[in-house]
């Protein structure tokens, strides 16, 4: 007889990324119990029952909370987010947001407390955070403080230009399960482009491996309305610190592997993380280079991290949550700042003796 706890599951919005990532990584575990899905169509529904054995089907996110379940991924669009979570919450549940966590900062930190004033969990989707070289880059800044942070760096580039322009999937996604285009060029349901849909995540990494927190953001954004496909960030934070982001969209097969790089220079040294190149290191003139090894593999883009997160954690299981309601609700600030910036910026033009605004 198995006495082992389950966690009950609901999965609202039960889309490609839930189908490809989240359910089977869920379905996988002896300690859930996959209670209901919930996306539109009841034939991708029948699908889901048939691979992962949900017990109820619905449309309709308020029937899958009546169920009374223990835990909940929302991976739904952006726009749906503060609602579904809202509900979940309060519903009693512990929940996986999906990124872009929302899109209006408000929404975000609201959800924030009320997960603290409910007692429950709530993990943002950041997987960059959870993979090992990443929990080797933390040991690393403590095992060799660079002192106080004064510049920081983040790079991101991937492979999204397709989905971005509506044209087409990307390279993960179940062909059962194909990714609604509008989710991610449909910018009333995205948020924007590249900076809510990727470069969040590497703003969640830059922030949680630093502590810093922000305080100012200058943009360009290409273009600088709609679904951004570049992006150019300046970055001010409490404290003082500067630094920048930089995030693209690449070409159709134009990255096999996502491209992730953090630097932080401090007064006492500096670290570099990056992730393409497997490359972790930090510099301080007393101990001079240190070089942790990455094996290969280890700077790839996984996700299990998060949604078994939920499942600990609504287990009651002691153990960090590497990326929290509070983190998620920062970044979306730094994307809703980024994009009202690339609005109105005005350049100095340079190059012809002048230096006048443009």
């Amino acid at each position: 007889m198995n006495l082992q706890p389950r966690v009950r599951v609901a999965v609202i919005g039960a889309g490609a990324w839930a189908a490809t990532n989240h359910i089977p990584i869920l379905a996988a575990r002896d300690d859930v119990e996959l209670v209901v899905a919930c996306r539109p169509g009841m034939r991708e529904l029948q699908k889901l029952q048939d691979r992962f054995g949900f017990a109820h089907l619905t449309e309709n996110y308020a029937e899958a909370l009546s169920y009374g379940v223990d835990a909940v991924v929302v991976a739904s669009p952006p726009a749906d987010h503060f609602e579904h979570v809202a509900a979940s919450l309060n519903a009693g549940a512990h929940v996986l947001c999906e990124k872009p966590f929302t899109v209006e900062p408000a929404e975000a930190w609201q959800l924030a407390d009320l997960a603290d004033s409910l007692s429950r969990h709530l993990v943002i989707a950041y997987g960059w955070n959870w993979i090992p070289a990443v929990q080797r880059a933390k040991g690393l800044l403590a095992d060799v403080p660079i002192g106080a942070i004064r510049h920081v760096f983040v790079h991101m580039a991937s492979d999204v230009w397709q989905l971005l322009h509506g044209t087409g999937t990307y390279q993960e996604a179940d062909p059962d399960f194909p990714p609604d285009l509008a989710t991610w060029s449909d910018p009333r349901r995205s948020g924007g482009g590249y900076a809510p849909g990727q470069l969040s995540h590497g703003l969640a990494l830059l922030l949680w491996l630093s502590g810093l927190e922000p305080d100012a953001v200058m943009a360009a954004m290409d273009p600088a309305t709609g679904v951004d496909i570049f992006d150019a960030l300046v970055l001010k934070f409490k404290g003082g610190a500067v630094g920048v982001a930089s995030g693209a969209s690449t070409t159709t097969g134009g990255a096999p592997r996502e491209q992730i790089e953090v630097r932080m220079f401090g007064d006492d040294g500096h670290i570099v993380l990056d992730l393409e190149r497997e490359q972790l290191e930090a510099y301080t003139p007393d101990r001079g280079t240190v070089t942790i090894s990455l094996a290969p593999g280890d700077g790839l883009y996984e996700c299990s991290g998060p949604p078994n997160a939920l499942i600990d954690l609504a287990l009651g299981r002691s153990m960090e949550n590497r990326s929290p309601a509070r983190l998620g609700a920062a970044v979306v600030e730094v994307v809703r700042a980024a994009t009202a910036s690339s609005q109105e910026l005005q350049y100095v033009r340079c190059g012809d003796g002048t230096s006048r605004r443009v």
